[in-house]
């Protein structure tokens, strides 16, 4: 099949790319565009490493056919920080959120989204909010403290 055109902004910037009809947007993002924070794990939706914004929503890119982000808005782990890290970014650093940092980039863009659909999550919220996605290093405790610390911080800039 050839390759079919697609336009959509990402991380705030218009692309334009060739994509295979059956491709995955996670490997459009790591292969094609070299954005390479989105990770692939368990390719089956399960784990949540490949989690980006699309349109607003979370999304397991690695589920997600490139051709549905045509004329849409995605956000990488690469977008969050805007020249200085995203609360939520810092929270996982202060609060020891991360361990191998492989769920990490997916963690982060899951915490955010949650954090603009709930600015004052509960614990019990967050641990539901976060639950597509696995980490097999931390035990989690340090992720729900980085993402209540984050929240707090965002209200704070508010």
């Amino acid at each position: 099949m050839a390759k079919q055109h697609i336009s959509f902004s990402l991380n705030g910037e218009q692309i334009d790319a060739l994509v295979e009809p059956r491709e995955l947007l996670v490997h459009t993002l790591r292969e094609t565009l070299n954005l390479t924070g989105t990770h692939i794990g368990c390719e089956t939706s399960h784990c949540g490493v490949c989690t980006v914004d699309l349109n607003g929503v979370s999304v397991k890119s690695c589920t997600v056919l490139a051709m549905q982000a045509h004329e849409g808005e995605v956000t990488t782990v690469e977008g969050l920080a805007n020249g200085e890290l995203h609360a939520v970014q810092q929270a996982f650093i202060e609060e020891h959120g991360l361990q191998c940092g492989f769920c990490t980039p997916g963690m982060l863009m899951r915490a955010q989204r949650l954090l603009q659909e709930n600015p004052d999550p509960s614990e019990e919220e967050i641990r539901w909010g976060m639950a597509g996605n696995l980490c097999r290093c931390t035990g989690y405790q340090n992720i729900i403290k980085a993402v209540q610390s984050a929240a707090k911080k965002l209200q704070q800039e508010a």
